[in-house]
């Protein structure tokens, strides 16, 4: 195995924990995802006869009292509840005992898009309705982005690193990245990072339709379409993934399983638009070339791509042309590139740390899922989007990336774990 490092700490998952709209475990969304089943409903949570959106991509069945006290749960907003749960899950994957560690090298670093926005629509409709007394005294706490972090470190006493990132859809790959540097470079042992998001409400999902970014159809199997010519925006979705990075040296001393090998992060900016992805490609060209560099591997080292691959109908031929600038031609369309969007949505803030977990199993599993209703691809996305079924693929690199609102751009490179 190459030393990735050059004489830094080696980076290694010990841990992983999912919530997601086909599946409240890592083991049954890989399931779901290896059987292609789509997430995507009808909104339940409120009445959308007057918007122009009406489906999502839901967690279901998700009882934040199974993993936290009925009361410490009210006191949370739902995104910090699921932050929770998929830890619990990841922590208990890892096996990582945090009473025999150096807890100020211990952190938590956190992503989430919007925060606690369940909360905050609910105390303006108070606000409005009741006055200034009817404002609970913890709005505030309840719905700040860094409370997840937070409460994550209170509840297993990290004292290290803790904060979140904020990037738009890039948040859990920026906060994954930034934990990975974090003890690559020495500053800490072990972290646990990912990123949440639970952000079907009536504003949020006002706000993304009208400004023409979702899907507006009626059929869930014909609602996310990655790479689609038939695509005409992503569907909103809820969600979390956690994971537990160690350093290579602190994973063995302990004699934890080693799920893969983080090796490399690029982050860059596009400095382009609010909303839109630069159309030359290349700032998400570029942060996959400096996941590369990192990484030191070559283009025609990379096996497998898990794309943004939103469904917008400026994301996918834009990151089509990212792609091939960062790989080369050749390379760029002798790969298998997939959107694991096509059966959950667009989990926002929480959508890197899901895909990478994803990412991860598809290295160790030697599998890539399929583009699930990708019938008539796009010319402007003429590469291959595993569009007929779920392909067995001898992984041992890969990229994941991100592409956040603002410009913000962030991509992975995980590697199959060797010794």
């Amino acid at each position: 195995m190459k030393q990735h490092s050059d004489n830094k700490n080696r980076v290694v998952i010990t841990g992983m924990g999912l919530l997601t709209p086909i599946g409240n475990t890592v083991a049954e969304t890989w399931e779901s995802l290896l059987e292609n089943r789509i997430g995507i409903g009808k909104i339940s949570q409120f009445d959308t006869a007057d918007f122009k959106a009406h489906l999502s991509g839901e967690v279901k069945n998700f009882d934040p009292t199974d993993f936290i006290d009925r009361k410490e749960a009210r006191r949370m907003d739902r995104y910090c509840q699921m932050a929770l749960a998929a830890t619990d899950e990841a922590m208990h994957q890892s096996g990582l005992d945090i009473s025999t560690c150096d807890k100020y090298r211990v952190g938590v670093i956190f992503g989430t898009g919007v925060g606690g926005i369940i909360t905050f629509e609910q105390q303006v409709r108070d606000l409005a309705a009741k006055g200034t007394r009817s404002v609970s005294p913890i709005f505030i706490p309840k719905m700040i982005s860094n409370i997840a972090p937070g409460q994550i470190a209170m509840r297993y006493q990290c004292t290290g690193d803790n904060y979140t990132v904020a990037s738009a859809c890039a948040s859990g790959t920026h906060a994954i990245g930034e934990a990975f540097r974090k003890i690559k470079d020495g500053y800490l042992d072990a972290c646990i990072c990912g990123g949440s998001e639970a952000c079907i409400t009536p504003v949020a999902i006002a706000g993304f339709a009208n400004m023409t970014a979702l899907a507006t159809t009626t059929d869930p199997t014909l609602a996310s379409l990655p790479f689609d010519k038939k695509r005409n925006g992503f569907v909103l979705a809820e969600g979390c993934g956690m994971l537990v990075l160690e350093s290579l040296e602190h994973a063995l001393k302990r004699g934890a399983d080693i799920y893969g090998e983080v090796v490399g992060y690029g982050a860059t900016s596009d400095a382009y638009h609010i909303t839109s992805p630069s159309p030359d490609g290349h700032g998400a060209a570029k942060a996959m070339s400096l996941a590369m560099e990192e990484a030191g591997i070559t283009a025609a080292e990379v096996d497998y791509i898990n794309a943004h691959g939103t469904g917008t109908p400026v994301n996918d031929p834009f990151e089509t042309t990212a792609i091939k600038i960062a790989l080369g031609d050749d390379r760029a369309r002798a790969i298998p590139i997939n959107s694991s969007k096509s059966m959950t949505g667009h989990l926002l803030g929480a959508a890197g740390a899901f895909e990478t977990i994803v990412t991860a199993l598809s290295i160790k599993h030697s599998v890539v899922h399929r583009t699930v209703g990708l019938t008539d691809p796009d010319p402007d996305c003429d590469l291959d989007y595993v569009a007929s079924g779920n392909r067995q693929v001898d992984i041992r690199y890969a990229l994941t990336n991100s592409l956040g609102f603002g410009g913000h751009n962030g991509t992975l490179c995980l590697a199959k774990y060797e010794g």
